[in-house]
């Protein structure tokens, strides 16, 4: 699926703003944050087992993780959409690039948010088109291409993230997802801490309907943020244990945000016994993070 040119926008302490074409460029930037995905084509693939590869269509031969050395072009054009294909000794069917499919197959180094949190996030948050949303603690990028999904062509999607080899992973990401969907925001995205940014921040957006902070300490980031939240906006915060949770609860008091839920959410898999009937599936129950989520009334 193609996509209209939208522009990716860099802010850099040490460099202009600058708006880059993210379907046909890399990225001007002063810190080095890899290479990026250009390319508008992708194929995706599944395997019998669920174990899903999202291919740059590159008429060249590529090394891919798990698939081996072949040229993607050559290999998949004649493949359509729930077709079949034999790479190695490997059979895959080619699905549509749709957000489970993308996320399965995410480029990934930090730790991401996935779709548990991310939903409860976009639901709790209110969050539809024409939003406009901040992020601090992209990560991956797994958080980000949800909220990328449901804020169509006129929402605006800000991210921060002061590591740069993070980043260069959840751009990736969010560059594939530029490529595969025909709808997705204007995306800004500033290097550096949260606290920081402020400036930058206000520069590209005068507030926001939503704040989602994943950070290691929540307290100096709310009040850095609260004031950009629009008169009824909510801040939600993704706390890995429960002294952060506290500490964010008090700091969203103190900038004068009320705290609408706070807690975790469970997620226990069920499968089909050998023997007839259902049962849970062996392995971890789902806890992932505390969540929280405060209003600006």
């Amino acid at each position: 699926m193609k996509h209209t040119p939208r522009c990716l926008f860099i802010i850099n302490p040490d460099m202009e703003q600058s708006c880059v074409n993210s379907r046909e460029e890399n990225l001007n930037t002063n810190r080095h944050l890899g290479t990026f995905v250009t390319s508008t084509d992708w194929a995706v693939l599944v395997e019998e087992n669920g174990k899903t590869y999202v291919v740059e269509m590159n008429d060249k031969q590529l090394k891919v993780k798990g698939l081996g050395v072949f040229n993607p072009h050559q290999t998949l054009m004649e493949t359509p959409i729930g077709g079949t294909v034999i790479i190695g000794q490997k059979e895959l069917k080619r699905v549509p690039a749709r957000l489970p499919e993308l996320s399965r197959g995410m480029a990934r180094r930090a730790q991401t948010i996935g779709s548990k949190d991310a939903g409860f996030f976009v639901a709790r948050l209110g969050l539809g088109p024409g939003d406009s949303v901040l992020e601090a603690g992209l990560g991956s990028g797994g958080l980000a291409m949800h909220i990328q999904r449901v804020l169509g062509t006129e929402g605006s999607h800000v991210t921060v993230e002061p590591r740069s080899e993070h980043s260069e992973v959840a751009l990736e990401n969010l560059r594939r997802i530029i490529a595969c969907w025909d709808q997705t925001p204007h995306h800004h995205h500033i290097e550096g801490t949260i606290e920081e940014s402020i400036a930058d921040i206000q520069e590209v957006a005068d507030g926001f309907h939503a704040i989602v902070l994943d950070l290691p300490e929540h307290p100096s980031a709310i009040e850095a943020t609260a004031d950009l939240l629009l008169p009824g906006g909510r801040l939600a915060c993704y706390c890995p244990v429960s002294s952060q949770l506290e500490r964010a609860w008090e700091a969203c008091e103190a900038a004068g945000l009320t705290v609408e839920w706070a807690g975790e959410m469970m997620e226990r898999e069920w499968g089909r016994a050998s023997k007839g009937g259902m049962r849970p599936v062996n392995g971890p129950f789902g806890h992932t993070a505390f969540l929280l989520v405060a209003q600006r009334t």
